[in-house]
């Protein structure tokens, strides 16, 4: 059962001084919206807050504060296909976390390490810490890796297995684990052997003092009466393919010309997704709008008339909450998207479901919606209230903070308190 969170002031004296470390590979912060949520809500309530992270586009700086949370960035390789491409962005990542690690550790300090996947092996470095220096360790699973690589390669195998032992690894090192859902919850209880007791649901779910309406710009629709509007990783997972055959479907056998649609984002089938446009002879009718800033992203989706999520059925996709789908109910957007279990689960009346990897019916349920302005309202209307009420990142940031007193019972209990106390020891006489 989940305990009312204390609140910790900022400022509060030395004998509740909580420091923590986040580990994230996957986006450079503040960008990854998710992290950043995590990081401010825990420095308002008087954790002390450092953040390792890569480096990436707006995020160049080595080091910096914002909002008082110590960020520092190592450089990372080009991200590029292939396995051998991957082993070098991995290892390079470790490495750079690994020495940021100790940097924080002799300068500002931290006792918990939280741990954000993909991939699952920044476990080596909370064993580090961990087994030396007596650090507790937060594994906050926000991908489920073995799943992803089955989706990808559409088989197991070794590399399959080796994902799910790195896994287990990971969830055996935790103190505490974090999930995203209850998917994920009980992926962390029944593969990883976790305690349900030492389990929390912390969603993604948006901070709407940041997604907030804008006015909409009716140039995004390049002289058409509607717009259709997608935002995420432009992956192979996210069927950004199957979308462009629905628009395909949609401008053909349906004869329609007046639907303009934005792709937002950037990731690794970027080009190839571009390339199928031009031969699908969609060009004029997409717009590739590539990695944006916050106040375009918001007025694309202000602006758009029906939000799309066009993610390939597969395990993970079944399993996972996409933050695309929660920013679109935040701002009131009506949504069409495959039959996904998660997806359901956070969407509800605010989105239709077309059958799975069938293009017709989803560039169908497109055209629904575009034709009843009152369904798009109301449906609209109940994904705002859903979020508002229920799935906002204000419902969910009290269940990062129990997780946070869990781990920190754990820590300063008895016996761990006396090892922690014997460790530090050791490593001040070194």
């Amino acid at each position: 059962m989940a305990v009312d969170a204390p609140t910790l002031q900022p400022g509060a004296s030395n004998s509740v001084r909580r420091r923590v470390l986040i580990i994230v590979e996957n986006l450079p912060v503040p960008f990854d919206r998710r992290v950043w949520s995590e990081a401010s809500t825990l420095t308002r309530h008087g954790y002390e807050v450092s953040v390792i992270c890569p480096k990436g586009p707006g995020a160049t700086a080595s080091f910096e504060i914002i909002d008082g949370i110590a960020i520092y960035r190592h450089w990372l390789p080009k991200e590029r296909r292939g396995v051998l491409n991957y082993f070098a962005e991995y290892g390079a990542a470790l490495i750079g976390e690994f020495v940021l690690s100790l940097k924080v550790l002799t300068t500002r300090g931290f006792d918990v390490i939280h741990a954000c996947n993909p991939p699952d092996l920044i476990f080596v470095v909370g064993a580090f810490h961990k087994f030396l220096f007596g650090k507790s360790f937060i594994y906050d699973q926000h991908d489920i890796n073995p799943e992803f690589y089955e989706a990808k390669f559409k088989r197991r195998g070794l590399l399959w297995r080796v994902l799910v032992l790195l896994e287990r690894m990971t969830f055996a090192l935790s103190d505490v684990s974090i999930a995203t859902n209850q998917s994920y919850r009980t992926i962390a209880i029944e593969r990883g052997r976790m305690s349900p007791d030492r389990v929390f649901v912390v969603r993604s779910g948006p901070n709407l003092s940041r997604v907030r309406s804008l006015p909409p710009d009716p140039a995004w629709k390049k002289g058409r009466k509607f717009l259709v509007a997608y935002v995420g990783v432009i992956g192979e997972p996210e069927g950004i393919d199957l979308l462009l055959e629905s628009i395909r479907h949609i401008r053909r056998n349906r004869s329609r010309d007046d639907v303009q649609f934005v792709i937002v984002g950037s990731g690794p089938v970027l080009e190839e997704v571009k390339k199928l446009a031009t031969a699908l002879e969609l060009n004029e009718l997409v717009t590739f709008t590539g990695r944006v800033d916050d106040e375009t992203l918001f007025t694309i989706l202000s602006t758009a008339d029906v939000c799309v999520n066009p993610d390939r059925p597969s395990t993970i996709n079944d399993k996972s909450t996409m933050n695309k789908i929660m920013e679109y109910m935040a701002l009131g957007r009506p949504i069409v998207q495959f039959n996904l279990t998660e997806g359901r689960v956070s969407a509800a009346e605010a989105s239709l479901y077309a059958r799975n990897t069938d293009t017709v019916e989803f560039g169908d349920k497109i055209l629904e919606l575009i034709d009843d302005p009152v369904r798009r309202r109301r449906m609209g209307a109940f994904g705002q209230k859903r979020i508002r009420d229920e799935l906002a990142w204000d419902h969910e940031a009290p269940n990062l903070l129990n997780a946070y007193e869990k781990v920190f019972s754990l820590r300063y209990s008895p016996s761990r308190q006396r090892r922690a106390d014997v460790l530090e020891l050791r490593r001040r006489d070194s």
